[in-house]
């Protein structure tokens, strides 16, 4: 693979994965400015990841059917739509469900993943996984950045309008820059979706794989999902892009996916998986000393607990895809799917909870909530693989 053709997909799944989480450092901006209730508002988060996972299930599959580059296109034209109606949406309700629909065909950055794994040569495949997974991680995390900013600065549908005009260049440049794909299966749409719980059945790395990442996915989104209402009390009183800003830490953990890819190349993907999900139960985990520090110590505490946890969640994701994509090549937009969509229910799950729990209780549950999660993936990781192949 070209230097260039690996930008290009890094970029154009950095840039379409980033529409899920634009909304969420904007959503007290938001709230005001529509009159929407706290909770109502929580939904477009919320909504969004559910619409991903949904589409993850229900379009990915169709990249093993028809070719990637045209799918890509398709969905590219169909996001770019969705956010321009969201830079437009005069009230909640209409939000709400473009909010769906941006999750639904922000799929794409799905379709791109199996691509690079396709043209990737066989030995360097978790590099090449890992290098784009970069660009994808970079675009989830960096998007907070950029919408907080914006939101504060131009407002909120600014953001979105500003969004839909880069996932229009990612059609143009997939369009241009990427080869046809030859199709790997001729099953009828219908068989095709049947064959994911056959694939699920006979693959205990896939299930493992699956259950691990969406464990992992729940203090993550739980994290990311509260982090800009709880700065925006006391004792911090901090507003968008000051909670955006955050995500600058976060995506210092997203360079790890390449050395991920490399070590998983050289080592073997079991072991990283390993690192990287007693990373993530560290990092939460060290948030617990925050009711003894001062507020501007506490702040640097969660920037830094933000790398951690942002690293090894991308470390084991990586790693998890180099496992899924070498158990059937003929199938790996299928796998890919199984994986994504239980790591988006996962996150929907995460945001959902994590909304309910610091409203209830309080940050240090969010906490409490991120760190049980995170252990509980690395346990899945260290039960012997025969034990849950069965």
């Amino acid at each position: 693979m070209s230097s260039g053709l690996r930008l290009l997909l890094a970029a154009s799944a950095g840039l379409s994965v980033a529409s899920i989480y634009y909304s969420q450092p904007m959503l007290g901006v938001m709230g005001a400015a529509l009159g929407a209730s706290d909770t109502a508002v929580g939904l477009v988060p919320t909504l969004t990841q559910l619409g991903y996972a949904l589409g993850i299930l229900l379009l990915t599959p169709l990249g093993d059917r028809f070719d990637r580059r045209r799918i890509i296109v398709v969905k590219a034209v169909l996001l770019s739509v969705a956010l321009l109606l969201g830079g437009l949406a005069p009230d909640i309700r209409l939000l709400l469900m473009v909010s769906f629909a941006v999750g639904l065909t922000a799929t794409l950055a799905q379709d791109i993943v199996p691509a690079a794994a396709t043209l990737a040569p066989e030995r360097e495949r978790g590099k090449v996984v890992g290098t784009v997974m970069t660009g994808l991680l970079l675009g989830i995390l960096l998007s907070r950045v950029i919408s907080g900013g914006v939101a504060e600065h131009f407002g909120w549908r600014a953001m979105y309008v500003a969004a839909a005009a880069s996932v229009a260049l990612v059609g143009v440049a997939a369009w241009r820059g990427l080869p046809r794909f030859q199709p790997t299966s001729t099953l009828s749409y219908g068989a095709l979706l049947g064959s994911l719980a056959g694939l699920w059945n006979r693959h205990g790395a896939l299930r493992r794989a699956a259950l691990a990442q969406g464990l992992l996915s729940v203090g993550f989104s739980a994290f990311w999902s509260t982090l800009a209402v709880m700065l925006h009390g006391a004792p911090f009183h901090l507003g968008s892009a000051a909670a955006g800003a955050f995500g600058l830490a976060g995506a210092a953990g997203a360079f790890g996916a390449p050395v991920a890819g490399r070590l998983a190349d050289r080592f073997g993907p079991e072991v990283v998986t390993r690192l990287g999900a007693g990373l993530t139960v560290l990092s939460f985990a060290s948030m617990f000393a925050s009711p003894w520090l001062e507020p501007h110590t506490r702040l640097w505490l969660i920037a830094a607990s933000a790398i951690g946890f942002d690293l090894g969640a991308q470390m084991t994701l990586v790693a998890h895809q180099t496992i899924v994509f070498g158990i059937d090549p003929a199938a790996r937009s299928r796998l890919n799917a199984v994986l994504f969509v239980w790591m988006f229910i996962g996150m929907s799950i995460g945001s959902a909870s994590g909304s309910f729990v610091l409203a209830r209780w309080g940050w240090m549950a969010v906490t409490l909530l991120a760190t049980a999660s995170a252990l509980a993936a690395l346990l899945v990781r260290l039960v012997p693989g025969a034990r849950l192949a069965r």
